[in-house]
């Protein structure tokens, strides 16, 4: 399908994307996947590929480009080769927006040159045991001492991707009581260092997808956190968090949209490899009519997925707008992924294929990032319904 929304420098960096997934990623993948985490100095190899750096000012050691498109070419190459990079896309992807718009001079300069390099890796924590997309109902704490030069922080959160791996955490916590008519009322966001006595990683959890990603969960027993390490305002930290949900929402639908393409991609080559009483699979009419109608719906997404990044970059993408593109991303790529598994038959449950990883991976997509119910509310309240 013919796309205008990524240039020459787009494509020049696609194809060295490509050829290092081939050399650095995929020869140890199957280790890392059985394992169940990448090695930490994969994320140095990373930061010297430039991946951590695009969107970080030049005076940092980034290279000061301020849009969203490397990242979507990330997307379609590594699930192209049936591969991700753990849990790093959060640290770019989620974490550097953040620390963008709400970072001080002073916090910039400490902490962007090793996020370039990959010497310190970021996550963010939200979600908390009991709460999931509640936020506002979050409990862990963040109490300012007596003479307001440090947080004392207790508490605990979970399914934090990135989190073994983790040097810093942006963790939300509530700072002030709720308000009886703004129960958002009164949560910060702190960058707690990792090393920190009293913070806690537990156990990187047994997921059925994306076993690559690290997610952990996290404990604060009484962790010492510097004033001077809040992110923004005291209190005002829900606002921050809904400020980048079009983003990360588009990342997902992004994600989703890729996953689906490569799907058909992978159930194409098998169906050409695979013979059946004595033909080719992809010679018979039903894998015709199955891998076209595939495509005609990977079409759709791509260009659902495109204009929602064109939006993003343009500064002008909506909530709506990015709940809209998330939840037809990624309800489509369900279905089509589905679809392509079918036609590898009982290989296509065996871990070994990619198209069995690939279903288990996007599985997730209709519920992070908030689930395929919460966004048709959104879309729904933006119809005026």
């Amino acid at each position: 399908m013919r796309r205008a929304v990524f240039d020459e420098d787009h494509e020049s960096f696609r194809k060295t994307l490509r050829a290092f997934i081939q050399a650095e990623v995929v020869p140890h993948y199957q280790e890392w996947y059985e394992a169940g985490i990448v090695p930490r100095d994969f994320y140095y190899k990373l930061g010297d590929l430039g991946i951590f750096g695009i969107e970080v000012p030049e005076e940092y050691g980034g290279a000061g480009i301020s849009t969203f498109k490397y990242y979507a070419i990330e997307a379609e190459e590594t699930t192209r080769a049936g591969v991700s990079f753990g849990g790093s896309g959060v640290h770019a992807g989620l974490c550097l927006p953040y620390l963008l718009k709400l970072g001080t001079p002073e916090q910039l300069a400490a902490w962007l040159p090793g996020f370039v390099t990959g010497e310190t890796m970021f996550a963010i924590a939200m979600t908390e045991p009991g709460t999931g997309s509640d936020l506002a109902g979050m409990r862990t704490t963040a109490r300012k001492s007596a003479d307001g030069s440090h947080y004392v922080l207790n508490g605990a959160k979970t399914f934090i991707t990135g989190g073994v791996h983790a040097d810093r955490v942006i963790v939300c916590a509530r700072t002030s009581p709720s308000l009886p008519d703004d129960r958002r009322f009164g949560i910060s966001l702190l960058v707690v260092d990792t090393k920190s006595p009293g913070y806690s990683v537990g156990r990187n959890l047994d997921k059925i997808g994306l076993r690559v990603s690290d997610t952990a969960e996290l404990t604060f027993s009484d962790v010492i956190v510097p004033a001077g390490d809040l992110l923004g305002e005291e209190d005002k930290g829900f606002s921050y968090l809904g400020q980048n949900l079009p983003q990360e929402r588009l990342s997902i639908a992004y994600g989703a949209y890729a996953q689906a393409a490569a799907a058909v991609r992978f159930a194409v080559e098998y169906t050409k490899q695979r013979t059946v009483f004595g033909k080719e699979v992809a010679s018979f009419q039903n894998t015709k009519f199955e891998l076209a109608a595939c495509q005609a719906k990977v079409d759709a997404a791509q260009a659902v997925a495109d204009r929602a990044l064109e939006a993003l970059d343009a500064g002008e993408l909506t909530p709506a707008e990015a709940a809209s593109a998330k939840l037809f991303c990624t309800e489509t790529a369900s279905e089509v992924i589905d679809r392509c598994l079918q036609l590898h038959g009982g290989y296509g449950y065996i871990n070994e294929y990619p198209i069995a990883r690939l279903y288990a991976d996007n599985r997730v997509n209709r519920i992070y990032g908030g689930t395929s119910e919460v966004m048709k509310t959104i879309i729904a309240k933006n119809m005026g319904l």
